[in-house]
């Protein structure tokens, strides 16, 4: 009957402590596992669980068996089955059903999802396979993960071609490879982006030490065609000591490192206050988008006034918020964010039109020109983006209000980002009537071309240099030269931060000829503004 079934089976015994083969058929000796039970691998390796099974009460029992040696390994289904009326004999019948080829095209496929093609090393999949294989949350600590991000790739594949690129992605590779321990494990987790599972044997400066060596290892230039390319990276670690989830987070957290070391120009490690600051920005980006849509935020206006008479001449506009947990967060906080998530384009919007709306609610209490400007700031990104221009005239048309009534201010930042596109921005504002004014001169690149060849009307200087110049020489010094600087080119001059007459007295004295701060008031809502404004024209 053992003939008649084409895999491999035995039926045998045991009796008196030994195993006996009663009856074998030929695809069982093919197989290569032996005529007499002694002798047999089936025996040797399985006769534990054999015996278990017959001092049993089962009626079949069902494993995976692995047989030989790495390269010529087979793989066996192995049944142990009787009938319900043997159980408890010392006899059954086993057969096996070969899986070898199945086992080998499953793991030759699951190895080839799990690689690179390019690099031949492990891809994503593949570096969370070996990652959730070696750590556990007993050895965590033991582990990092660094993630290596190339810059400039992007505009070396778009300059040289894909071809090109990928030749460099290789020699990356190797030169990654060369520069790692052996036993470290080195992936690439996607386009320029390659990650390593590190061994830590001393601890965090394991990781720190394997950065170096592999920012050095990238140090030198890489011939691709006739050309010498460097390459620069940006490396982030996450340490398992510091995880608190799966060990695939940790590649999360790296990548999150990744991020900032772009931003710092150094080698980061993942710590967990900065990813809650993160998240933190993340809900803050959710709320603001709300509360732009359902028109929840607020412009506060701090005054602006002439040193020589003390008289009000414009109000700053400034975007307040306060959230639906009554929270009123600073504009430190939620600015920033703006500008990152490109919020900062329908905030911008909506500030400008609000300050023209302002401007012709005054206007309407005071029986016509209430006789002052407002100032918006123009973030970089909005003047990147946005049509500023366009966006002014038509909240100027929407209320009525001339463009000789606002001032706009700008950063140097956003001015030396692109300076062409940005001169002819202005010159389109200036055409509208509009001040123009550098706000926070003297913080960021001070390229004085820009101020001889930009129509620029007013410099603000900052309240770092005005704050406490009256006991620095050095501060008393800048603010000097700043209001030499705008004499000579016909531009006024507006300090910030004054909260002392002595201070506003100094910098009349010098020549600036406005003043903004704490003396003169704090930033009001809409109707106090007005109030003041009356008060003071009275």
């Amino acid at each position: 009957m053992l003939d008649l079934l084409p895999v491999p089976a035995v039926a045998l015994t045991l009796e008196g402590g030994k195993f006996q083969f009663r009856a074998l058929n030929r695809p069982f000796r093919m197989a290569g596992l032996g005529t007499v039970a002694a002798e047999s691998p089936l025996i040797r390796l399985l006769g534990t669980q054999l015996r278990r099974f017959l001092e049993s009460d089962e009626t079949h029992h069902e494993i995976a068996w692995q047989f030989g040696e790495e390269v010529d390994c087979r793989y066996f289904r192995v049944l142990f089955a009787r009938r319900a009326t043997h159980r408890g004999t010392g006899s059954c019948l086993v057969t096996l059903v070969d899986q070898t080829s199945e086992l080998r095209t499953e793991h030759s496929l699951r190895r080839e999802m799990a690689t690179d093609s390019l690099t031949g090393l492990p891809n994503r999949a593949g570096f969370s396979d070996a990652l959730e294989a070696t750590i556990s949350a007993d050895n965590a600590e033991a582990f990092a993960v660094l993630v290596v991000n190339l810059d400039r790739f992007s505009r070396i594949n778009a300059c040289m071609g894909g071809l090109a690129g990928d030749e460099l992605l290789i020699s990356v590779a190797r030169r990654l490879k060369g520069a790692l321990r052996g036993r470290d494990i080195l992936s690439r987790m996607g386009g320029d982006e390659f990650g390593v599972l590190l061994t830590l044997d001393d601890g965090p400066g394991d990781a720190l030490h394997v950065a170096k060596r592999v920012q050095a290892a990238l140090a030198t230039p890489f011939r691709l065609s006739a050309f010498e390319i460097r390459v620069d990276c940006s490396i982030g670690i996450a340490l398992g000591a510091d995880n608190r989830g799966e060990p695939e987070d940790l590649i999360r957290h790296a990548q999150f490192a990744v991020k900032r070391a772009k931003k710092s120009g150094r080698t980061e490690v993942y710590h967990i206050r900065a990813f809650d600051i993160a998240r933190e920005q993340f809900s803050i980006e959710t709320e603001l988008r709300h509360a732009i849509e359902n028109g929840d935020m607020t412009l506060a206006f701090q005054p602006i006034c002439n040193l020589g008479t003390g008289q009000i001449t414009s109000f700053e506009a400034l975007a307040r918020w306060t959230n639906e947990e009554g929270v009123a967060l600073s504009p430190n906080e939620f600015i920033p964010v703006a500008e990152e998530s490109g919020l900062i384009i329908p905030l911008g919007r909506w500030a400008m039109e609000e300050a023209a709306r302002t401007l012709a609610v005054w206007d309407v209490a005071a029986g016509g020109d209430c006789g002052v400007k407002v100032a918006v700031n123009l973030s970089a990104i909005q003047l990147q983006r946005d049509r500023i221009p366009e966006m002014v005239q038509i909240a100027l048309e929407k209320h009525q209000v001339s463009g000789t009534r606002l001032t706009l201010e700008l950063t140097e930042s956003a001015i030396v980002s692109d300076p062409d596109r940005i001169s002819r921005t202005m010159m389109a504002l200036k055409d509208l009537g509009t001040t123009l004014a550098m706000d926070d001169f003297g913080t960021g690149y001070s390229n004085l071309a820009y101020l001889q060849k930009l129509p620029i009307d007013l410099l603000k200087i900052d309240r770092s240099f005005v704050s406490g110049m009256l006991a620095d020489r050095d501060k008393i010094a800048i603010v000097r030269a700043v209001l030499s600087l705008a004499q000579a080119l016909g531009m006024q001059t507006t300090a910030e931060g004054i909260e002392t007459n002595e201070l506003a007295q100094t910098l009349a004295a010098l020549g600036c000829t406005y003043g903004q701060g704490y003396l003169f008031a704090r930033p009001l809502e809409q109707a106090e503004a007005y109030s003041l404004l009356a008060a003071a024209r009275a």
